[in-house]
């Protein structure tokens, strides 16, 4: 027997590569019933086919005579058609064809059964190729999802497979219907692209629509991984807060004046409760044109240090020209009136009653 074995070559059906396991499925998705037959008996022939045993269910490779020196590894190798069959479809089925000896009878069986072509099916595909939308998904997966609807209707429908100009019209048009199915469920974001397909004469094959599209889609997606470059807005922030904040002195911190005309370093007016202490201004030396400055603005900045922004707005309003006494009771109204900042808010009504009685005097 071992000479026998010997000579059955590579491409023999009857030869048993060590990798042909009884116990491995062929397939992933095992035979429920007539809705999956089509799909379960193509991949079941591709991977046979791979093996090269399609001939123990097509019947090509044949049961030979009870004396053939080849009966034996014939059976070994139908056997195992036979397991590849029975582990590949499900439970319901398998205790049917349990008790069946040959595998091209089991295939001849299942074919009858399942293999059911009806226009129930036919309409439901085309039904799923009309509403399938890309959404959410991908090109590629929403261009595989529509190829298997088309491929299982082709298995469905016999096409016409000659090369006269009929069939290869019917081809075309076809093809044209495929594309046209492809552009309609695409999102609207690839509109314009659908535009310039459909300018073009003749149109491109749906291959080659999805080539261009799956680029476009791949571009896209690199330019939105890109980050962003921000233009940095702290300048101009800071330029128009200047313009926005009030005049504020460089030396003392204190809004409403400049630092040429802060009293800590041009001295305290005359009338000033301070003015005894720091006449020309604190840790200065006597300057003339700091004194002929403070004379000049001490109207502006007769408002103490501790005074708001606010106060210093209402000495502003103020007339330029009073007479001495008007100008002493000011002053004095304005000292007596000295507190934090934090507090003239809330007493600047109360501060600027005195103030316009003087006013109605002037």
């Amino acid at each position: 027997m071992a000479n026998h074995t010997t000579t059955i070559g590579f491409s023999d059906p009857l030869y048993l590569h060590p990798s042909d396991s009884p116990g491995v499925p062929l397939v992933q998705d095992p035979l429920v019933g007539s809705e999956n037959y089509n799909v379960w008996s193509r991949a079941m022939l591709i991977s046979l086919q791979a093996k090269n045993k399609l001939g123990f269910i097509n019947g090509s490779c044949s049961r030979p005579a009870a004396a053939h020196q080849n009966l034996h590894q014939w059976e070994r190798c139908n056997a195992i058609v036979l397991s590849w069959i029975m582990n590949s479809v499900s439970k319901e089925i398998f205790s049917g064809i349990i008790y069946c000896t040959e595998a091209s009878k089991v295939w001849a069986d299942l074919k009858e059964r399942f293999d059911k072509i009806c226009g129930s099916r036919i309409f439901s595909i085309h039904r799923d190729i009309a509403h399938l939308t890309q959404g959410s998904s991908s090109i590629s997966v929403y261009f595989s999802n529509l190829k298997r609807l088309w491929d299982e209707f082709n298995s469905l429908v016999t096409l016409p497979s000659c090369e006269c100009a009929s069939a290869k019209a019917y081809v075309e048009h076809e093809q044209q219907q495929r594309l046209l199915q492809f552009l309609m469920g695409l999102n609207d974001s690839y509109g314009h692209i659908r535009s310039q397909f459909l300018m073009m004469n003749p149109l491109p094959s749906v291959n080659q629509a999805y080539s261009i599209i799956s680029h476009e889609e791949s571009t896209r997606h690199v330019l939105s991984s890109q980050p962003i470059v921000e233009i940095p807005t702290a300048a101009f922030y800071s330029s128009s807060t200047k313009r926005n904040d009030p005049v504020r002195c460089e030396n003392c911190n204190i809004p409403g004046h400049t630092k040429e005309n802060c009293f800590r370093l041009v001295g305290y007016p005359p009338g000033h409760k301070l003015h005894k202490r720091f006449p020309q201004g604190k840790g200065l030396k006597h300057n003339h044109q700091h004194s002929k400055i403070a004379a000049q603005s001490s109207v502006e900045n007769a408002v103490p240090q501790t005074h708001s922004h606010e106060e210093t707005r209402v000495s502003n309003v103020l007339p330029r020209q009073f007479t001495d006494a008007q100008y002493q009771q000011i002053l004095q109204l304005l000292d007596q009136n000295a507190m934090p900042t934090h507090e003239v808010t809330a007493n600047l009504a109360v501060e600027r009653m005195p103030i316009l009685q003087v006013l109605r005097t002037a």
